[in-house]
């Protein structure tokens, strides 16, 4: 038998074989998925068929096969393929006017798919233009309006929920397609097309908030930072100006919700273990290798929200009453009819507030019973927040979070109608605030904190950070934001004379230590930082309570207790006077910094210098070697006529934060981060896309 013959013989059935699973193949293919492929082979199956576009989007969408068929292309072939891509999204849009939801769903996969997969494209640089490639130029202001008028539709209107979670994921997929959201040109679409007031709906609306508040803030903030440096951005114009109670109030209530959630569960991972040695192994061992990423993705996640609060403070002077607003943790945070304080904001010319604590006698402080439920508001959760992640700043992520608290309550601190109600002691509230581990003691948090005016936890924060961040990595720009924060204030209470019972010794303990610090670690400090201007921050907070302190210290004891911290701590004043003398006689860089920290220093050398040997003298009469802190006291309320200081210019003044441009940089960054972060949350809709369909499968 002829060998070639039975070669043949045998390869007939495998051939078959071959065949037959080929067919079956074509035949378990989706439906959905062969008429993709007939449109990326530059075909147009609508041609033969008038009911193809109203079969095809109740067909479920395989998001993922067209944006890897997008993937597969090369520039010249996409260009090929425009007028078919065209096509699809204009008729995805279309089926948005469309009665049946489950249509509406599976076009917004649709072009969920379609945005994702042309951007991402667009990222190889084959020089297209993706408005073109998606919409085509010629059709894409009337193509794009549809579109925008039919997301504020499903938004505001009587839809399944499903549905405008949807259109608000459909919404982050867009704005979230570049790393710069300023390169997105399809945004200029959703310029002239507003969502705004559809977002605002959302927020005002108590039922829609828990399902849609989260992404409605995220959309709202994004769409803000487009192009915030470069031309006129509605957006930003109407949230400044924004002044619907419910709404402000309900952003606020969805930031506060997911900051408290935070603080929940790093309450939770703080505590003890319960019991025995393996247990406190497998927590120190989890805490290594697991704690930490998850804190980490926690805090990369809480950028949005923290970029959200930061919007709203620094651009609407009518968030400060929903960042205050009181209520009781277990009830809803919808305002009552008129706001809780009834003075309005100040006005941008600079006219005075009157203040609910001026020229009033302090009140004795009284606190509730532990197990009665506290009120609280959105400035006592970002306050415990801040308390956790400006503990740690070594690396970006943390240094980056612990900036953009300090920023936040720098803004704060400018606003005189927030001073008011921090200050106010009729409105106390407990803050819960965490302190990090250190050498000389563990991380504490005083789980049943005294009810005070918040300014005190305010300033228990500041101080608290300035004592726990004295190291080799010293986060210099962090120290003047909070050094910043101190001066605000207490410019506040110089200037409506608004006295408080907070233990100012505290303050001035953690400033003379930072002092200390910069002196030990001069050497190695003055190469990376300007010491003197931070320096100097210090000594003009000890220079408004010297000249200004009896407008607003409680009482004249706590001025007395002042001059004996200045008097006791003489040596490191002095050391810190040589120092910048030193440094005003040769070419230094920080000549004229050094200079100013000189002229700045000479009240603290004069009470200095009036006060010690006056002490010495009553020592040498009393025949002591040392004294107590009541009989140097005694020395000082003794000799204040003879005291001689200079009036020195613009203690209570500070120059107002400003983003733009010194920290345009840094938003630029931040901003890029949160996009990216959002782009892989909103990546795969799949699992949305099944609950939706069934959903609507369920509706009536």
């Amino acid at each position: 038998m002829n060998p070639e013959m039975n070669t043949g013989t045998k390869e007939r059935p495998h051939s078959i074989l071959t065949r037959k699973s080929s067919t079956q193949k074509m035949v378990l293919k989706e439906k959905v998925v062969q008429i993709y492929e007939a449109f990326f082979h530059g075909e147009d199956p609508s041609s033969s068929n008038s009911n193809f576009w109203d079969e095809l989007f109740l067909l479920k969408v395989n998001t993922q096969f067209i944006e890897s068929e997008i993937d597969k292309l090369n520039g010249e072939t996409l260009l090929e393929l425009k007028e078919n891509l065209n096509l699809l999204f204009y008729k995805a849009t279309q089926a948005l006017k469309e009665e049946s939801n489950i249509r509406k769903i599976n076009a917004l996969h649709t072009l969920c798919a379609l945005v994702r997969g042309i951007f991402r494209k667009n990222h190889g640089n084959y020089g297209f233009d993706v408005i073109n490639i998606l919409v085509g130029f010629d059709s894409a202001e009337s193509t794009l309006q549809s579109l925008i008028d039919s997301i504020n539709s499903f938004l505001t209107g009587e839809f399944p929920i499903s549905l405008k979670q949807l259109s608000l994921k459909f919404m982050l997929v867009l704005v979230t397609a570049t790393d710069n959201i300023s390169q997105n040109t399809m945004l200029e679409y959703v310029l002239i097309n507003s969502v705004f007031e559809s977002l605002v709906q959302i927020l005002a609306n108590r039922n829609q908030r828990p399902l849609l508040g989260q992404d409605a803030v995220l959309l709202l903030t994004l769409l803000v930072q487009y192009r915030k440096y470069e031309a006129a951005n509605p957006y930003i114009v109407k949230l400044s100006i924004l002044d619907d109670e419910l709404a402000l109030t309900g952003y606020a209530q969805i930031v506060s919700q997911l900051l408290s959630e935070f603080n929940r569960d790093y309450v939770n991972q703080s505590e003890e273990p319960s019991s025995g040695w393996f247990s406190a192994l497998a927590s120190m061992v989890g805490s290594m290798f697991v704690g930490e990423e998850k804190k980490m993705e926690l805090m990369r996640a809480n950028d949005s929200l923290l970029l959200a609060l930061y919007e709203a403070v620094h651009l609407n002077r009518n968030f400060i009453t929903a960042l205050t607003h009181s209520h009781t943790p277990s009830s809803a945070t919808t305002p009552p009819l008129s706001p809780v304080i009834t003075n309005p904001p100040p006005l941008s010319d600079g006219s005075p507030l009157p203040s609910p604590t001026q020229d009033r006698p302090a009140s004795p402080q009284t606190f509730p019973p532990a197990n009665v439920i506290q009120p609280t508001n959105l400035l006592v959760t970002f306050l415990q927040y801040s308390s956790i992640v400006t503990q740690e700043t070594k690396d970006l992520t943390r240094y980056n979070n612990a900036k953009l608290c300090l920023i936040i309550l720098t803004c704060i601190a400018e606003d005189q109608y927030a001073n008011s109600i921090m200050h106010d002691a009729n409105m106390t509230f407990r803050v819960l605030l965490h302190k990090m581990p250190m050498r000389h003691r563990k991380g504490t948090t005083e789980l049943n904190p005294p009810s005070r005016p918040l300014i005190c936890s305010l300033l228990d924060l500041m101080v608290e950070f300035i004592l726990s961040h004295l190291m080799k990595t010293f986060p210099m720009e962090l120290y003047i934001r909070s050094l910043g924060i101190i001066h605000r204030v207490l410019c506040y209470q110089k200037k409506l004379r608004v006295r408080i019972q907070y233990p100012w010794k505290a303050l001035w303990t953690a400033l003379i230590l930072l002092l200390k610090f910069l002196l030990n670690n001069e050497n190695n400090l003055v190469k990376k930082h300007n010491i003197f201007q931070l320096a100097t921050k210090v000594v003009t907070i000890f220079n408004l309570f010297v000249t200004y302190g009896d407008t607003f210290l409680p009482n004249p004891t706590s001025y007395d207790e002042l001059y004996y911290e200045i008097i006791r701590m003489h040596q490191i004043f002095d050391n810190v006077y040589s120092m910048a003398l030193r440094y005003t006689t040769t070419d230094s860089e920080y000549k004229d910094s050094a200079a100013k920290l000189t002229s700045h220093l000479v009240n603290i050398r004069a009470i200095i210098n009036h006060f010690s040997p006056k002490v010495d003298a009553w020592a040498a009469a009393n025949h002591l070697s040392s004294l107590t802190e009541e009989q140097v006291l005694e020395v000082v309320r003794g000799n204040y006529d003879t005291l001689t200081l200079k009036l020195q210019d613009s203690l209570d003044q500070f120059e107002r934060y400003s983003e733009k441009p010194r920290e345009m940089a840094f938003f630029t960054n931040q901003v890029r981060t949160i996009i990216c972060d959002v782009r892989k949350s909103v990546s795969n809709l799949t699992t949305h896309q099944h609950d939706a369909l069934q959903e609507l499968s369920l509706v009536p």
